[in-house]
C-alpha cells in the first residue's frame, strides 16, 4: 500500500479483511494519480463546496469524522440490535472510507489555489466518478453501493444498512453547517 494513503488513512487498519483493505487504499491510489489535488490539498481545502470558502473544516477532518462516526454507529447497533440489524463492518468502514474519493476527480484548484468544482465533476458528480473508481480496484458491489447512495442520488434507491449509516454520518456533518437553526440570545 501507498505510503501517502496510509498517512490520509490510519482508519484502513480498522478493516479486518486484507484484501479489501488492499482495494480500498488501491482506489485512493488510483483518485490521487488522476487528481490535481495533493494530500496536502485535502488536508488544506474546505470539505464542501456548498458551505462558503472560509470554512476550516477540512476535507479530510470532515472524511475521517464520517469514518468514526459510522464506525461507532455501526458497533453500537452489533451490540444492542441481537443480531436483528447487522451491520458489516468492513463492509461499513471501507465504504465511509471511499465514500467522497471521487471528489479527486470533481475538484480543481483554482488560479488562487481554492477547489471549485471542474467541468468533470459538472458532468459526473463524486458518487459515479467514485464508484468508477471503486470498480476498477475491485472494490466489491456492496462497498460501491455505499458510494453510490452516499449523496443526494441515493434517495432514489433503497440503501443496505451501511449506506445508511455512511449516509446518516455524512449528512449529520453536513447540514449543521449548510442549514442550522441560529438563535442570537
Amino acid at each position: 500500500m501507498n505510503q501517502e494513503v496510509l498517512n490520509l488513512w490510519p482508519e484502513l487498519d480498522w478493516i479486518k479483511d486484507q484484501k479489501l483493505r488492499e482495494k480500498t487504499a488501491k482506489t485512493w491510489e488510483l483518485a490521487l494519480e488522476r487528481s490535481v489535488l495533493s494530500p496536502d490539498d485535502l488536508n488544506r481545502i474546505p470539505f464542501t463546496l456548498l458551505v462558503g470558502p472560509d470554512l476550516k473544516v477540512t476535507f479530510m477532518d470532515h472524511k475521517r469524522s464520517v469514518v468514526h462516526i459510522a464506525k461507532d454507529a455501526g458497533e453500537k447497533i452489533n451490540a444492542m440490535y441481537h443480531g436483528e440489524l447487522p451491520v458489516k463492518m468492513d463492509v461499513l468502514i471501507a465504504g465511509a472510507i471511499l465514500a467522497d474519493v471521487g471528489k479527486m476527480l470533481e475538484y480543481v484548484l483554482n488560479d488562487q489555489g481554492n477547489a471549485i468544482q471542474g467541468s468533470y465533476g459538472k458532468y459526473l458528480r463524486h458518487p459515479f466518478s467514485g464508484v468508477s473508481l471503486a470498480e476498477e480496484a475491485g472494490v466489491p458491489p456492496e462497498v460501491c453501493h455505499i458510494i453510490a447512495t452516499h449523496a443526494k442520488e441515493g434517495d432514489m434507491v433503497k440503501r443496505t444498512t451501511e449506506a445508511y449509516l455512511v449516509h446518516h454520518a455524512d449528512f449529520m456533518t453536513f447540514l449543521p453547517f449548510k442549514e442550522r437553526l441560529r438563535i442570537d440570545e
